[in-house]
């Protein structure tokens, strides 16, 4: 199968990547990467998206696009409109992140379909991806819509689920946030790189979350590190303290407020492992993401420091 993935350098446009060229198919990275960075096996197209796109290869049966700007994939829908589409959208395109369900089940944001600058308006991520998906869908011969939730694993460029491994790693008490029963969901990069070149190769029509199964946090934590001492935190006492929840330098990450945010990690999966997607266990994303960050020292862990930490304790066990 002749494949274009739009993008394929960085974390999980690049995990496509590496599988697709895995199982033989003719790759084409169209990105604004250096060549060094495309997978060996995949051939660059250099494009910047903001510009009218470059000669594609003929024959291009499948794309994958992960983009967050409603003016590139409509341009890139527009060049190849006869292929196979794999959308990456959100669960963040849901309106209600208080509710569990999932697509048909969950009303969607309405569209923003100009490029909106995320730093000026952080909001307008889910409804810019909601217009994604339209013009997917508007111009496409057929498309796989896929939803993730928090994809994790080697090479996740933000440092959320990454700073757990590191932190339990270390040992001693850990500042647990929370309950152990509030579930979340995460998807390994790699389970979730597979199953889109999975999609690509079937290609299956429909929506669907790209989540993992819910967990409570106390087994995500633990399966990394089964004999950690953590110490739990309820929800009003870090709010109180000015903790931030899910990510940031002042964050504990997977951290939600309850119940407000129920809805984000309680995302329906059944469909989609009905449509081909396949689960590893938690404690082997841990532990490879831990031997990842051994291996890369500079790589980005985000949440508090140990003296931070170390604070909130303190101040935990002097409460009245």
């Amino acid at each position: 199968m002749r494949l274009l993935i739009l993008g394929g350098t960085v974390f999980l446009s690049r995990a496509v990547a590496l599988e697709a060229v895995r199982r033989g198919h003719d790759v084409i990275c169209a990105c604004r990467g250096a060549s060094g960075r495309v997978p060996e096996g995949a051939t660059l197209v250099p494009w910047d998206r903001s510009e009218e796109p470059p000669e594609l290869p003929a024959g291009i049966e499948a794309v994958i696009d992960v983009s967050r700007r409603p003016s590139h994939v409509r341009r890139a829908v527009a060049a190849v409109p006869d292929a196979h589409w794999v959308f990456v959208s959100t669960v963040n395109v849901y309106a209600d992140e208080s509710v569990p369900g999932g697509p048909g089940t969950l009303p969607l944001h309405e569209p923003i379909t100009d490029d909106v600058d995320l730093a000026d308006n952080p909001k307008a991520y889910g409804p810019m991806k909601v217009a994604c998906e339209q013009a997917v869908r508007a111009g496409a011969a057929s498309a796989s819509v896929v939803r993730p939730g928090l994809i994790v694993g080697p090479g996740d460029p933000s440092g959320r689920f990454s700073y757990w491994p590191q932190r339990l790693a270390e040992g001693g008490e850990v500042l647990a946030p929370g309950t152990s029963a509030d579930l979340v969901q995460v998807i390994d990069v790699r389970d979730l790189a597979s199953w889109i070149v999975t999609l690509a190769e079937q290609r299956t029509d429909g929506d669907f979350d790209a989540v993992g199964l819910p967990t409570p946090l106390g087994e995500v934590l633990r399966a990394g590190a089964p004999d950690a001492k953590l110490t739990w935190l309820n929800q009003e006492f870090l709010e109180a303290q000015g903790v931030a929840p899910w990510m940031g330098p002042d964050s504990l990450p997977l951290w939600l407020p309850r119940p407000e945010y129920d809805g984000m990690m309680q995302h329906l999966v059944e469909p989609s492992l009905a449509a081909g997607l396949t689960l590893r266990p938690v404690a082997e994303t841990a532990a490879a993401t831990l031997a990842w960050l051994r291996d890369h020292p500079d790589a980005p862990v985000t949440g508090i420091d140990r003296e931070r930490e170390r604070e909130l304790l303190a101040a935990w066990r002097a409460r009245a």
